[in-house]
Protein backbone atom coordinates (compact mmCIF):
# COMPACT_ATOMS: atom_id res chain seq x y z
CA UNK A 1 0.00 0.00 0.00
CA UNK A 2 1.37 2.92 -1.53
CA UNK A 3 1.70 5.79 1.37
CA UNK A 4 2.33 9.43 -0.02
CA UNK A 5 2.79 12.20 2.75
CA UNK A 6 2.08 15.29 3.28
CA UNK A 7 5.75 16.48 3.03
CA UNK A 8 5.26 14.98 -0.91
CA UNK A 9 2.12 16.89 -1.78
CA UNK A 10 3.44 20.26 -0.13
CA UNK A 11 6.63 19.41 -2.83
CA UNK A 12 4.60 18.44 -5.68
CA UNK A 13 2.05 21.47 -5.32
CA UNK A 14 5.40 23.69 -5.26
CA UNK A 15 6.57 22.10 -8.36
CA UNK A 16 3.44 22.77 -10.14
CA UNK A 17 3.62 26.35 -8.53
CA UNK A 18 0.51 25.66 -7.21
CA UNK A 19 -0.94 27.27 -3.73
CA UNK A 20 -3.13 24.64 -2.00
CA UNK A 21 -4.68 24.51 1.00
CA UNK A 22 -4.30 22.53 4.15
CA UNK A 23 -8.01 20.74 3.00
CA UNK A 24 -6.32 20.42 -0.63
CA UNK A 25 -3.17 18.82 0.84
CA UNK A 26 -5.17 16.14 2.58
CA UNK A 27 -7.57 15.55 -0.27
CA UNK A 28 -4.44 15.49 -3.13
CA UNK A 29 -2.68 13.14 -0.82
CA UNK A 30 -5.68 10.51 -0.80
CA UNK A 31 -6.21 11.21 -4.51
CA UNK A 32 -2.69 10.24 -4.86
CA UNK A 33 -2.11 7.30 -2.47
CA UNK A 34 -5.38 5.67 -4.65
CA UNK A 35 -3.81 6.22 -7.94
CA UNK A 36 -0.81 4.93 -6.89
CA UNK A 37 -2.42 1.98 -5.12
CA UNK A 38 -4.28 1.48 -8.25
CA UNK A 39 -1.25 1.64 -10.93
CA UNK A 40 0.40 -1.23 -8.32
CA UNK A 41 -2.46 -3.90 -9.04
CA UNK A 42 -0.48 -4.57 -12.10
CA UNK A 43 2.69 -5.91 -9.88
CA UNK A 44 0.49 -8.75 -9.07
CA UNK A 45 -0.12 -9.76 -12.59
CA UNK A 46 1.49 -13.11 -13.00
CA UNK A 47 3.00 -12.22 -16.44
CA UNK A 48 5.78 -15.42 -16.17
CA UNK A 49 4.03 -17.39 -19.61
CA UNK A 50 3.84 -14.15 -21.50
CA UNK A 51 6.39 -13.19 -24.29
CA UNK A 52 7.92 -9.47 -23.86
CA UNK A 53 5.87 -7.39 -26.03
CA UNK A 54 7.15 -4.70 -28.23
CA UNK A 55 4.42 -2.95 -29.47
CA UNK A 56 0.80 -4.39 -29.06
CA UNK A 57 0.28 -4.52 -32.62
CA UNK A 58 1.90 -6.94 -35.38
CA UNK A 59 3.27 -3.57 -37.52
CA UNK A 60 6.39 -3.55 -40.09
CA UNK A 61 8.09 -0.75 -41.47
CA UNK A 62 7.11 0.20 -45.11
CA UNK A 63 10.30 0.72 -46.96
CA UNK A 64 10.73 1.78 -50.48
CA UNK A 65 13.71 0.96 -52.88
CA UNK A 66 16.10 4.30 -52.09
CA UNK A 67 16.56 5.65 -56.08
CA UNK A 68 19.18 8.67 -56.35
CA UNK A 69 17.35 11.33 -58.33
CA UNK A 70 19.01 15.00 -59.34
CA UNK A 71 18.70 17.72 -56.74
CA UNK A 72 17.97 21.11 -57.96
CA UNK A 73 20.56 23.51 -58.99
CA UNK A 74 22.49 25.10 -56.88
CA UNK A 75 21.57 28.31 -58.22
CA UNK A 76 18.31 27.73 -58.44
CA UNK A 77 18.45 26.69 -54.37
CA UNK A 78 19.69 29.93 -53.47
CA UNK A 79 17.90 32.15 -55.99
CA UNK A 80 15.74 33.99 -52.96
CA UNK A 81 18.98 33.80 -50.22
CA UNK A 82 19.18 37.57 -48.54
CA UNK A 83 22.62 36.82 -48.01
CA UNK A 84 24.95 33.75 -50.07
CA UNK A 85 29.10 32.88 -49.37
CA UNK A 86 30.79 30.96 -51.33
CA UNK A 87 27.91 29.19 -52.73
CA UNK A 88 25.97 28.53 -49.99
CA UNK A 89 23.54 30.28 -47.59
CA UNK A 90 24.77 32.34 -44.74
CA UNK A 91 22.71 32.85 -41.94
CA UNK A 92 23.17 35.36 -38.49
CA UNK A 93 25.55 33.56 -35.64
CA UNK A 94 23.31 32.20 -33.09
CA UNK A 95 26.46 31.14 -30.79
CA UNK A 96 29.06 33.09 -29.14
CA UNK A 97 32.87 32.85 -30.03
CA UNK A 98 33.66 31.45 -26.52
CA UNK A 99 30.53 28.59 -27.28
CA UNK A 100 31.96 27.80 -30.69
Amino acid sequence: MAKVTREEVEHIANLARLQITEDETTEMQNTLESILNFANQIDTADTSEIEPTYHVLDLQNVLREDKAIEGIPQELALKNAKVTEDGQFKVPSIMNEEDA
